[in-house]
């Protein structure tokens, strides 16, 4: 399976105008809307669209931002067809779930960052931080 596509279709943000808590929690969560085989321009092979929302929750309502968008996905042939046909009872088999969610969460994050940073919002998780050395390692 290779990703080949990534479109943004909708973002939104919502804050309110003060924030309630100082130690918000925060949630994350993917929603598979809806998955379509479709021909693509490359050669005969079909892609498949994955149509998702992920979004960032902020507990007490504080905050929220929702991403809509598309990943097209080609799968080799045998594999196009079991994946539409576990989509029709809503699954998505792991050996494609979890490269896809993780390209969506690496995707979508990116753009959250920077939200995070223009609407002064907590961020959805810890960055790195740099720590002194030890003294008594010298």
């Amino acid at each position: 399976m290779k990703i080949v596509g990534f479109n943004l279709l909708k973002i939104n943000v919502e804050r309110k105008e003060k924030l309630e808590d100082e130690k918000l929690s925060v949630n994350q969560n993917i929603n598979i809307k809806d998955i379509t085989g479709d021909r693509i321009i490359i050669g005969k092979e079909e892609a498949i669209k994955v149509r998702f929302n992920f979004i960032i929750d902020y507990s007490n309502n504080s905050a929220k931002i929702d991403f809509e968008g598309l990943v097209i996905i080609l799968p080799e042939k045998d594999e196009a067809r079991q994946f539409l046909k576990s989509w029709k009872d809503r699954k998505i088999p792991d050996e494609f779930k979890i490269p896809i969610f993780n390209f969506i969460v690496g995707k979508c994050t990116i753009k959250a960052l920077s939200l995070e940073d223009e609407f002064a919002l907590p961020l959805h998780f810890p960055m790195p931080r740099l720590q002194p050395e030890n003294q008594e390692n010298n």
